[in-house]
């Protein structure tokens, strides 16, 4: 029973480090929050991811054959999801920048603000087709498992991605302060830039790729999940 929840907890940890470890849009945003606001803007984003990432294991794990009727909609789900991104990163770039000065006190953000923040990281993560095909391969590759198993695997996985998370928020506030003026505008943009090229990425992906519920991410977690622990 040990080896097995020691087995359950280093696949967790390998999962969780991949999956947060690997760039995609949530590090750019919480860049992008983070300097146009306060850790507390990037925090509200991560939030909204990791609770994404919640309900998709739960209901990967409690109901995975209603999550495979979303298979044929997934094309439709990643153009939604790639459209987000480019919005966001299009609004970063033309988005006139405040001439403020480094370490100066952060622009007020209202509770309604905070919520659109978290809103907008709950709908990146829910509508980025690869955290679908992901967790719901986790979840049907552990299927066998007793679900005592599941839970210590799927509760660490989440908690490494978001204790990663909430690290490239705080970096993001200590590398702020160090940041001049030109800087902090180059460093927004640049994040802009990159939202938008994964969305544009995931967009023409999307549409040439005839096999939509491939996706590299969920070869590297089968090895994971499939080579047990020695």
């Amino acid at each position: 029973m040990e080896l097995l929840i020691l087995d359950a907890i280093v696949k967790g940890i390998l999962v969780g480090l991949f999956m947060a470890i690997s760039v995609g849009p949530t590090l750019f945003a919480v860049i992008k929050y983070s300097l146009n606001f306060s850790y507390k803007a990037g925090l509200a984003f991560v939030l909204g991811v990791s609770v994404s990432d919640f309900l998709f294991v739960v209901l990967a794990n409690i109901a995975a054959v209603w999550l495979e009727y979303l298979r044929p909609y997934e094309k439709y789900i990643a153009y939604g999801g790639s459209a987000l991104l480019m919005i966001m990163g299009l609004t970063t770039l033309l988005k006139k920048q405040k001439n403020t000065q480094p370490g100066a006190s952060p622009a007020i953000v209202t509770n309604g603000q905070y919520f659109k923040i978290w809103l907008s990281g709950f709908l990146v993560n829910s509508l980025n087709p690869g955290a679908l095909i992901t967790w719901l391969g986790a979840a049907t590759l552990v299927a066998h498992t007793a679900i005592s198993y599941r839970i210590v695997l799927f509760a660490t996985c989440l908690i490494i991605i978001l204790s990663v998370d909430f690290s490239k928020v705080f970096l993001a506030e200590k590398i702020k302060r160090f940041l001049t003026i030109r800087r902090i505008v180059y460093v927004q943009r640049f994040s802009g830039i990159c939202l938008f090229l994964i969305g544009l990425t995931i967009f023409i992906t999307t549409f040439i790729n005839t096999r939509p519920n491939s996706h590299p991410g969920k070869s590297r977690i089968d090895k994971i999940l499939s080579k047990p622990v020695e």
